[in-house]
């Protein structure tokens, strides 16, 4: 039994994701429910109250952002035979909103605006396009998550699974240099005049530090651990800063694709030693793929994506496992030292002790061993607990299933440009098993997000408008409405990697940025 402790349930759950699941067939019968006809003779309450009323009457919970609708307000909850829907116009008084229906929930949220098409004029912004593959230059394996940078500039991008890029450049970038890194891999430089319009296989040389074992075990990896918090302010920065992003996120069901949905955003990152102003997300454009095709009656989506990526900017928000209060928690040892662009970094690596009753984290922290910075951190939920976290990551569980998670493992990593660290790339990777209730046979689903970030600016930095904000709680993928197949323009994006290229495929799609 989980003890019932707030502080631990609270720390493990601001970097948890939430699953919904959803029939197919059920929920195209009930969005039925907003043309059923109600009658309400309650007369003027206010509209959290006339929401309950409702849900009492039809069995359906509501769900919305408190920042689109006023629960205080005075609403008139009278009406005779009257459809659902014109009831909630009524109730709302807005005809900027939308409702969804998924399960057993009513989904408030605003109505997306029409799309319109914009032609950018060619002359004005000419864009030169680098691609290619980081490997390793001995056993020529793919490098995942490599950095693929401008020197000295924002500009930037991660490779894919596959170590796949794909950088778009501005002519202002030409006489200036692409840096190719990879923690323990000895740095490449590559002219940017050299690189554009080629496909690259970089090759990346593993670099060995020979550390006398001595050095290590006579260093405490709680220490180190202590000078990065202590640092994270000189590192990381006082200042707010503007960065574009790109954004994806997905669900397939063994190797078919569910529902993939892609964007490019920008975040306003406030400062690290700030506490009162929190992340903005302002989605610039987006699209999504829905495999309508898929004959299932399961559908599992991901919600709150985009919050759990802020979330696990572990230097804004207090890693749980570098956190001093909870060391008592883990034990720590310090197992490598391995090269960095300018020098090196300590690996430590961090699994919960023996005897710890409690779903807490393990993986390894990557440290810088000059100035403290916490370069990259790899590390899942403990497998042996996991199932004491169920509840806390699947919600409106579909009647007549049991869903339970396997494994879930993040990723992150930072990037330094002039003197300090930037948020470069998360990544998390849930699998969930799902089994008919008193059936044998099960089903997996592998879920992932990703956020890479490909550009930064601090210089005229201001805060987005409340009417600008991504609902970075929602599920992402209900908030766009359509795919769009000539789509990112000037702005960089991940390569999907070879599995769901050949997902997509599968059910007809064609990647136009991709094609041979």
């Amino acid at each position: 039994m989980l003890p019932v402790n707030g502080n631990i349930v609270k720390r493990i759950l601001t970097v948890s994701i939430i699953i919904l699941l959803s029939c197919h067939q059920a929920a195209t019968g009930q969005a039925g429910i907003l043309d059923s006809l109600f009658t309400f003779r309650t007369g003027v309450v206010k509209a959290g109250a006339a929401f309950d009323i409702i849900t009492r009457h039809t069995g359906y919970n509501f769900t919305y952002d408190s920042r689109l609708v006023n629960s205080e307000n005075k609403v008139n909850l009278t009406f005779s035979k009257e459809r659902l829907e014109i009831i909630l116009d009524s109730i709302l008084k807005s005809d900027s909103l939308d409702y969804t229906i998924i399960d057993k929930y009513i989904i408030i949220s605003r109505k997306l605006p029409p799309r319109i098409k914009i032609t950018y004029p060619v002359a004005a912004e000419e864009v030169f396009y680098l691609s290619g593959t980081v490997t390793d230059a001995e056993s020529k394996d793919p490098l995942s998550f490599a950095t693929v940078s401008v020197k000295n500039k924002g500009k930037g991008m991660v490779s894919n699974a596959n170590g796949e890029f794909v950088l778009k450049i501005e002519r202002e970038f030409l006489s200036d240099t692409i840096l190719v890194s990879y923690l323990g891999y000895l740095r490449r430089e590559i002219p940017v005049k050299q690189a554009v319009g080629n496909n690259f296989n970089i090759s990346l040389v593993r670099e060995f530090i020979s550390i006398p074992e001595i050095i290590i075990r006579t260093h405490v990896p709680q220490e180190i651990i202590h000078k990065s918090v202590n640092a994270i302010i000189k590192n990381y920065g006082s200042t707010p800063a503007m960065m574009t992003g790109f954004y994806r996120e997905g669900v397939l069901k063994k190797t078919d694709l569910q529902v993939y949905s892609e964007a490019v955003l920008q975040i306003f990152k406030s400062s690290y030693g700030s506490t009162l102003l929190n992340d903005q997300i302002k989605i610039i454009r987006s699209r999504k793929i829905e495999n309508n095709s898929m004959d299932d009656t399961l559908a599992i989506r991901l919600k709150a994506g985009l919050n759990t990526c802020l979330e696990l900017d572990g230097m804004k928000n207090n890693f749980d496992f570098m956190q001093t209060e909870n060391m008592h928690d883990y034990s720590y040892r310090i197992t490598d030292i391995v090269s960095t662009d300018e020098g090196a970094a300590y690996v430590i690596d961090f699994e919960q002790r023996e005897g710890i009753d409690l779903p807490l984290f393990r993986g390894s922290m990557y440290i810088d061993a000059d100035d403290y910075a916490l370069l990259h951190a790899d590390f899942e939920l403990h497998p042996g607990y996991i199932q004491k976290m169920r509840e806390s990551f699947v919600s409106s569980s579909t009647h007549g299933f049991d869903t339970w998670p396997l494994t879930v493992k993040y990723s992150v990593s930072y990037r330094k440009m002039n003197d300090r660290y930037y948020l470069n790339h998360v990544r998390g990777d849930l699998v969930f098993v799902s089994k008919r209730k008193k059936k044998l046979f099960n089903s997996q689903f592998n879920v992932f997000f990703e956020l890479a970030v490909t550009g930064i600016k601090t210089e005229n930095v201001a805060r987005f408008e409340r009417e600008e904000l991504a609902p970075v709680h929602s599920v992402f993928s209900k908030t766009i409405t359509s795919y769009d197949y000539q789509f990112w323009g000037n702005q960089d994006f991940l390569k999907p990697e070879d599995n769901l290229l050949q997902a997509l495929k599968n059910i007809k799609i064609n990647l136009l940025e991709f094609s041979e």
